[in-house]
């Protein structure tokens, strides 16, 4: 049985409020693109910050430094709703309602949460407000708690409806909200852009490209490609730190053959060993991959909305299951090749409005880095968080940043239940060399308990 670390209850000190802008902001209705409002992404990110005793924000500082950001940031502060021209349309009213806030108090520490950091699961919801009856489309876009810790420190979450913003829109929005706290009278260092008209589809409408990262319709299924029985089981958090010399020693497993970034190995190295543990036999890897920079012209500097498309890395079972690293992240690098051009994302983006296809979950594992948002930076003036994280492991495979190791990356994937101890001896050994175990064909190295 998964040994979860359940969290105390949290108690609510007041009624959540609404933080609205300090003064007026304009009164209009915004288009959001197709990779704002695609149904992958109609959910919200919920980071999470841990501030240590004796100083963490003091939460009237917050709240009237947001009060002060969602000036230059209205829309956030506004509420989503489906168009009324195209049900399957959505877009943003910028009413000024404002930010959903709430306190509260944990009766634990800061060392005692850390000591369960690795291992989020469904007690950790209570850490973000939910408001009783509401769905993804009645939820305000911003919503945030503040939870005080018994020795002093604080719980900072933050949940932002993902199509308004992208993880590097979350990151800088999340940036100036500390930069404001710290110079409230200080201009931002850099100004929020809008200026989602430039991902509006074309006319006529031109696909280009095969698009894999988008499930397509299968006439004659055969049952050894379905998901196996294993994803209907619960689900268990698997986290595992690489720090820069183990990254290295996986570079150096494809080296001199190719150069590769800490990225393409670790995405490489992790779904090499999601896909044995998971003994899939049809297996797509999935990650983001920034366009900002490369659409012509660029995205406006600023740009917060979603600036990503999803590239997609196939093998075939043979060479992701070679002894050899190599064939996997070369898969990687041609998957991101290909993802970042104009006309890959503008056919993504017509495709979009073509058809509104879903991704394809059923074969694939997906990767979101968080480890170069610079999450692990946002201070409020009182110094830099404990730990920066998510509070869910459910959905996709994530690399967070290890505070105070700038080079290192955390993985966090949830597993079903009976593969997840295979998966994680898959991880920790970097040789590729097996042998018959307890749990079957397993690394030869020292086991030890994954913490659930």
């Amino acid at each position: 049985m998964p040994n979860y670390e359940e969290l105390p209850e949290c108690q609510l000190l007041s009624p959540p409020l609404l933080v609205p802008p300090l003064s007026a902001t304009p009164n209009l209705v915004l288009y959001l693109s197709n990779l704002d409002d695609h149904r992958f992404i109609r959910f919200s990110v919920k980071y999470l910050f841990l501030f240590r005793a004796p100083s963490p924000p003091e939460v009237p500082a917050i709240r009237s430094s947001l009060s002060s950001l969602l000036v230059h940031y209205h829309p956030l502060a506004g509420r989503l709703r489906r168009s009324p021209a195209d049900d399957a349309k959505l877009e943003i009213v910028c009413s000024g309602e404002g930010a959903l806030f709430s306190e509260g108090f944990m009766d634990i520490s800061a060392d005692a949460f850390l000591r369960a950091a690795k291992s989020p699961n469904r007690s950790w919801r209570q850490l973000l407000y939910r408001i009783p009856g509401h769905d993804f489309l009645s939820t305000p876009p911003l919503v945030i708690q503040a939870t005080h810790l018994n020795c002093g420190g604080m719980l900072l979450c933050v949940g932002m409806n993902h199509c308004v913003c992208d993880g590097i829109g979350s990151a800088q929005f999340l940036r100036a909200w500390a930069e404001m706290c710290r110079h409230p009278d200080a201009p931002l260092s850099v100004q929020p852009c809008w200026g989602r008209e430039a991902l509006r589809p074309r006319l006529p409408l031109k696909i280009q490209f095969p698009h894999p990262e988008f499930a397509q319709p299968d006439p004659d299924p055969c049952p050894e490609d379905r998901p196996p029985a294993a994803a209907a089981e619960p689900l268990v958090p698997v986290s595992i730190t690489f720090g820069a010399d183990r990254i290295l020693q996986l570079k150096r497993l494809c080296m001199p053959l190719l150069k590769c970034t800490s990225f393409e190995v670790l995405a490489a190295h992790v779904w090499r060993c999601w896909a044995r543990a998971m003994a899939r036999k049809t297996v797509k890897l999935l990650f983001t991959a920034d366009v900002r920079s490369r659409l012509d012209p660029p995205l406006p500097a600023g740009y917060y909305g979603n600036g990503f498309v999803l590239a997609c890395a196939e093998c075939n079972p043979e060479v992701l299951g070679h002894e050899s690293i190599c064939g996997a992240v070369k898969a990687v690098q041609s998957a991101k090749a290909a993802a970042l051009s104009d006309a890959h994302v503008r056919s993504v983006v017509d495709l979009l409005e073509e058809r509104r296809p879903m991704v394809d979950l059923g074969s694939s594992l997906v990767v979101t880095q968080w480890s170069r948002l610079g999450l692990e930076r946002v201070d409020f003036g009182t110094g830099l968080p404990a730990h920066v994280g998510p509070i869910s492991s459910e959905v996709h495979c994530i690399f967070l940043p290890v505070v105070g190791q700038p080079e290192a990356v955390t993985i966090l994937v949830s597993m079903p239940e009976s593969r997840a101890h295979k998966f994680e001896c898959y991880l920790r050994d970097l040789a590729d060399k097996e042998v018959e175990g307890p749990l079957g064909v397993i690394p030869n190295y020292q086991l030890t308990p994954v913490r659930s």
